[in-house]
């Protein structure tokens, strides 16, 4: 069991780290302030709603669907930015509620009521991952302010 979880770490590890690399192959949106400060905030409050997972899903009801009612206003953004396929995939990984990430976890949460501690701790690990490429790669994007109109 512990060698299935360690692999399935890895290989998310690895798809998130190979879509980065694909943002060298790809023209991508300039650099987005407000992206940017949603998305770290976003992790934070992910992850705060992770720990009550330990209680019963329906009295953590309401905390989880104003995350998602977040979730969903930065995703409709950066969805609807040009040139914005690779960041528009990386949520769309951390959101999947069939996924391993975030919409996996809360989908299983809903699912099984209350999760185990160490299991809550894990999944915060990759998570908060997740949202660290999501911010890393937003953070390396060309400001618009170093592009040059002059050639």
């Amino acid at each position: 069991m512990k060698g299935n979880f360690m692999v399935a770490n890895l290989k998310k590890g690895l798809i998130l780290s190979l879509l980065i690399l694909l943002v060298g192959c790809f023209s991508v949106s300039t650099f987005d302030q407000y992206v940017y400060t949603q998305t770290t905030s976003l992790k934070v409050d992910a992850l705060n709603v992770m720990d009550r997972a330990t209680t019963d899903y329906a009295s953590q009801s309401d905390v989880v669907a104003d995350l998602q009612s977040k979730l969903q206003k930065i995703y409709e953004y950066e969805r609807n930015r040009p040139k914005n396929e690779i960041s528009l995939q990386l949520w769309n990984t951390l959101l999947a509620s069939d996924g391993n990430l975030l919409g996996g976890f809360l989908q299983r949460w809903k699912t099984e009521t209350k999760l185990h501690a160490t299991f809550i701790s894990e999944e915060k690990k990759l998570v908060g991952r997740a949202f660290d490429e999501i911010a890393g790669l937003e953070s390396g994007k060309i400001k618009a302010s170093q592009i040059s109109l002059s050639k």
